[in-house]
Protein backbone atom coordinates (compact mmCIF):
# COMPACT_ATOMS: atom_id res chain seq x y z
CA UNK A 1 0.00 0.00 0.00
CA UNK A 2 1.65 3.33 -0.90
CA UNK A 3 1.46 6.44 1.64
CA UNK A 4 2.60 9.67 1.34
CA UNK A 5 4.29 10.98 4.38
CA UNK A 6 3.91 15.36 4.66
CA UNK A 7 1.75 17.83 6.26
CA UNK A 8 -0.96 16.49 4.41
CA UNK A 9 -0.40 12.73 4.04
CA UNK A 10 -3.96 12.55 2.73
CA UNK A 11 -5.39 9.26 0.95
CA UNK A 12 -7.21 9.69 -2.28
CA UNK A 13 -9.34 6.63 -1.75
CA UNK A 14 -13.10 7.63 -0.54
CA UNK A 15 -14.38 8.21 2.70
CA UNK A 16 -14.75 5.92 4.63
CA UNK A 17 -16.29 5.34 8.34
CA UNK A 18 -12.55 5.59 9.76
CA UNK A 19 -10.54 7.80 7.48
CA UNK A 20 -6.51 8.08 7.10
CA UNK A 21 -6.05 11.74 6.63
CA UNK A 22 -2.28 11.94 8.10
CA UNK A 23 1.25 10.26 8.25
CA UNK A 24 3.97 11.86 9.62
CA UNK A 25 7.39 10.52 11.15
CA UNK A 26 7.62 10.39 14.96
CA UNK A 27 10.97 10.19 16.47
CA UNK A 28 10.56 8.63 19.83
CA UNK A 29 12.43 7.79 22.94
CA UNK A 30 12.11 4.03 21.69
CA UNK A 31 12.88 4.42 18.20
CA UNK A 32 11.81 6.07 14.79
CA UNK A 33 7.90 5.34 14.32
CA UNK A 34 5.65 6.91 11.88
CA UNK A 35 2.23 8.12 13.14
CA UNK A 36 -0.74 7.25 10.91
CA UNK A 37 -3.79 9.56 11.83
CA UNK A 38 -7.24 8.57 11.59
CA UNK A 39 -10.27 10.06 11.67
CA UNK A 40 -13.57 7.86 13.33
CA UNK A 41 -16.54 9.70 11.65
CA UNK A 42 -18.92 7.51 13.09
CA UNK A 43 -17.46 8.54 16.19
CA UNK A 44 -16.30 11.44 16.15
CA UNK A 45 -12.98 10.57 17.49
CA UNK A 46 -9.34 11.16 16.54
CA UNK A 47 -7.50 7.80 16.24
CA UNK A 48 -3.68 7.45 15.50
CA UNK A 49 -1.44 4.43 14.99
CA UNK A 50 2.14 4.38 15.75
CA UNK A 51 3.60 2.12 13.63
CA UNK A 52 7.54 0.80 13.50
CA UNK A 53 9.31 -0.57 10.79
CA UNK A 54 7.73 -2.07 7.49
CA UNK A 55 4.90 -3.96 8.28
CA UNK A 56 3.42 -7.59 6.74
CA UNK A 57 0.03 -8.87 6.64
CA UNK A 58 0.65 -11.78 9.15
CA UNK A 59 1.47 -12.43 12.25
CA UNK A 60 2.58 -8.31 12.94
CA UNK A 61 3.20 -7.90 16.63
CA UNK A 62 1.12 -5.08 17.80
CA UNK A 63 -1.17 -3.67 21.19
CA UNK A 64 -4.45 -2.09 20.66
CA UNK A 65 -3.90 0.52 23.83
CA UNK A 66 -6.50 2.07 25.85
CA UNK A 67 -6.28 5.69 26.21
CA UNK A 68 -5.27 6.74 29.81
CA UNK A 69 -4.82 10.14 30.35
CA UNK A 70 -4.08 9.33 33.97
CA UNK A 71 -1.41 6.59 33.50
CA UNK A 72 0.07 7.34 29.83
CA UNK A 73 0.43 10.81 30.71
CA UNK A 74 0.45 11.43 34.74
CA UNK A 75 2.55 8.29 35.87
CA UNK A 76 -0.78 7.16 37.96
CA UNK A 77 0.30 3.86 39.94
CA UNK A 78 -3.62 3.14 40.33
CA UNK A 79 -2.83 0.97 36.82
CA UNK A 80 -0.59 -0.21 34.91
CA UNK A 81 -1.31 0.94 31.73
CA UNK A 82 1.60 3.71 31.24
CA UNK A 83 3.88 0.70 31.54
CA UNK A 84 1.83 -0.88 29.59
CA UNK A 85 2.52 1.55 26.38
CA UNK A 86 6.36 2.38 27.02
CA UNK A 87 6.63 -1.51 27.04
CA UNK A 88 4.72 -2.28 24.05
CA UNK A 89 6.96 0.62 22.24
CA UNK A 90 9.76 -0.87 23.18
CA UNK A 91 8.86 -4.39 21.84
CA UNK A 92 8.02 -3.00 18.60
CA UNK A 93 10.77 -1.36 17.89
CA UNK A 94 13.22 -4.24 19.31
CA UNK A 95 11.27 -6.56 17.38
CA UNK A 96 12.08 -4.48 14.10
CA UNK A 97 8.26 -3.81 13.04
CA UNK A 98 4.81 -3.48 14.65
CA UNK A 99 2.33 -1.16 15.26
CA UNK A 100 0.71 0.20 18.69
CA UNK A 101 -2.66 1.36 18.26
CA UNK A 102 -3.60 4.19 20.48
CA UNK A 103 -7.32 4.13 21.12
CA UNK A 104 -8.86 7.65 21.98
CA UNK A 105 -12.73 7.21 23.36
CA UNK A 106 -11.52 4.33 25.28
CA UNK A 107 -10.90 6.04 28.89
CA UNK A 108 -11.41 4.28 31.88
CA UNK A 109 -12.43 1.27 30.23
CA UNK A 110 -14.97 3.69 27.82
CA UNK A 111 -16.38 5.56 30.39
CA UNK A 112 -14.97 8.81 30.28
CA UNK A 113 -12.49 10.26 32.10
CA UNK A 114 -14.68 12.35 34.74
CA UNK A 115 -16.83 8.95 35.71
CA UNK A 116 -13.00 7.04 35.44
CA UNK A 117 -12.18 9.85 38.25
CA UNK A 118 -15.27 8.77 40.25
CA UNK A 119 -14.95 5.44 40.22
CA UNK A 120 -11.61 5.92 41.34
CA UNK A 121 -12.49 7.62 43.87
CA UNK A 122 -15.20 4.73 45.06
CA UNK A 123 -11.72 1.92 44.70
CA UNK A 124 -10.26 4.59 47.72
CA UNK A 125 -13.30 4.19 49.45
CA UNK A 126 -13.02 0.30 49.07
CA UNK A 127 -14.93 -1.02 46.00
CA UNK A 128 -13.10 -2.39 43.54
CA UNK A 129 -12.98 -1.45 40.11
CA UNK A 130 -15.69 -3.49 38.66
CA UNK A 131 -17.99 -2.62 41.67
CA UNK A 132 -17.59 1.33 41.32
CA UNK A 133 -18.38 1.41 37.78
CA UNK A 134 -21.83 -0.68 38.59
CA UNK A 135 -22.41 2.04 41.48
CA UNK A 136 -22.44 4.65 39.09
CA UNK A 137 -24.77 3.28 36.89
CA UNK A 138 -22.33 2.75 34.33
CA UNK A 139 -21.21 -0.38 32.21
CA UNK A 140 -17.89 -2.62 33.36
CA UNK A 141 -16.32 -2.62 30.05
CA UNK A 142 -17.64 -0.27 27.11
CA UNK A 143 -14.54 -0.27 24.98
CA UNK A 144 -15.36 -0.91 21.17
CA UNK A 145 -12.63 -2.60 18.96
CA UNK A 146 -14.23 -2.24 15.85
CA UNK A 147 -12.18 0.93 14.53
CA UNK A 148 -9.01 -0.82 15.85
CA UNK A 149 -9.44 -3.33 13.39
CA UNK A 150 -10.17 -0.58 10.30
CA UNK A 151 -6.96 0.57 11.19
CA UNK A 152 -5.24 -2.24 11.41
CA UNK A 153 -7.15 -3.54 7.56
CA UNK A 154 -6.01 0.14 6.77
CA UNK A 155 -2.55 -0.86 7.09
CA UNK A 156 -2.72 -4.30 5.48
CA UNK A 157 -2.82 -6.57 8.28
CA UNK A 158 -4.97 -9.21 8.14
CA UNK A 159 -3.31 -11.19 11.75
CA UNK A 160 -1.37 -10.27 14.70
CA UNK A 161 0.54 -11.43 17.60
CA UNK A 162 -1.55 -9.28 20.06
CA UNK A 163 0.54 -7.85 23.04
CA UNK A 164 -2.22 -8.11 25.86
CA UNK A 165 -3.41 -9.82 28.86
CA UNK A 166 -7.10 -9.56 28.19
CA UNK A 167 -8.99 -12.35 25.98
CA UNK A 168 -11.77 -10.44 25.28
CA UNK A 169 -9.62 -7.63 23.15
CA UNK A 170 -8.59 -10.75 21.10
CA UNK A 171 -12.39 -12.15 20.76
CA UNK A 172 -13.38 -8.51 19.57
CA UNK A 173 -10.64 -8.55 17.17
CA UNK A 174 -11.49 -11.70 15.64
CA UNK A 175 -15.30 -10.86 15.29
CA UNK A 176 -14.05 -7.81 13.43
CA UNK A 177 -11.93 -9.94 10.69
CA UNK A 178 -8.40 -9.91 11.91
CA UNK A 179 -7.08 -13.32 13.05
CA UNK A 180 -5.13 -13.23 16.22
CA UNK A 181 -1.92 -15.52 15.37
CA UNK A 182 -0.36 -15.37 19.05
CA UNK A 183 -1.28 -13.51 22.31
CA UNK A 184 1.94 -11.73 23.76
CA UNK A 185 1.76 -11.40 27.45
CA UNK A 186 2.77 -7.95 28.85
CA UNK A 187 3.16 -8.30 31.96
CA UNK A 188 4.21 -5.62 34.32
CA UNK A 189 5.18 -5.84 38.08
CA UNK A 190 2.85 -4.35 39.67
CA UNK A 191 3.02 -2.45 43.36
CA UNK A 192 0.97 -1.96 46.39
CA UNK A 193 -0.85 1.14 44.68
CA UNK A 194 -2.38 -1.12 41.96
CA UNK A 195 -1.91 -4.68 43.25
CA UNK A 196 -5.85 -5.05 44.05
CA UNK A 197 -6.78 -3.50 41.06
CA UNK A 198 -4.55 -6.05 38.56
CA UNK A 199 -6.17 -8.83 41.07
CA UNK A 200 -9.67 -8.04 40.19
CA UNK A 201 -8.80 -7.43 36.42
CA UNK A 202 -8.08 -11.40 37.01
CA UNK A 203 -10.68 -12.55 39.18
CA UNK A 204 -13.41 -10.89 37.78
CA UNK A 205 -12.46 -9.68 34.24
CA UNK A 206 -10.38 -12.91 33.13
CA UNK A 207 -7.17 -11.06 32.45
CA UNK A 208 -4.31 -13.88 32.32
CA UNK A 209 -2.05 -12.50 35.27
CA UNK A 210 -0.55 -15.38 36.13
CA UNK A 211 2.51 -13.25 37.62
CA UNK A 212 0.29 -12.26 40.70
CA UNK A 213 0.71 -15.52 42.30
CA UNK A 214 3.44 -14.82 43.58
CA UNK A 215 2.85 -11.30 45.37
CA UNK A 216 0.50 -12.70 48.10
CA UNK A 217 2.24 -10.42 50.27
CA UNK A 218 1.36 -7.28 48.44
CA UNK A 219 -1.71 -5.45 49.49
CA UNK A 220 -3.72 -2.30 48.63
Amino acid sequence: MTEKIGVLGKKTSPRTDVERVVVTPLPTVYGEFRAYGYVDHERGDEQVALVYGELGAEGVLARLHSECLTGDAFGSRHCECGDQLAAAMRSVAAAGSGVVVYLRGHEGRGIGLLAKLRAMALQAEGLDTVEANLALGLPVDARDYGVAARILGDLGVRSVRLMSNNPRKREALVRHGIEVAEQVPLLIPPCESNITYLRTKRERLDHHLPHLDALAHLTS
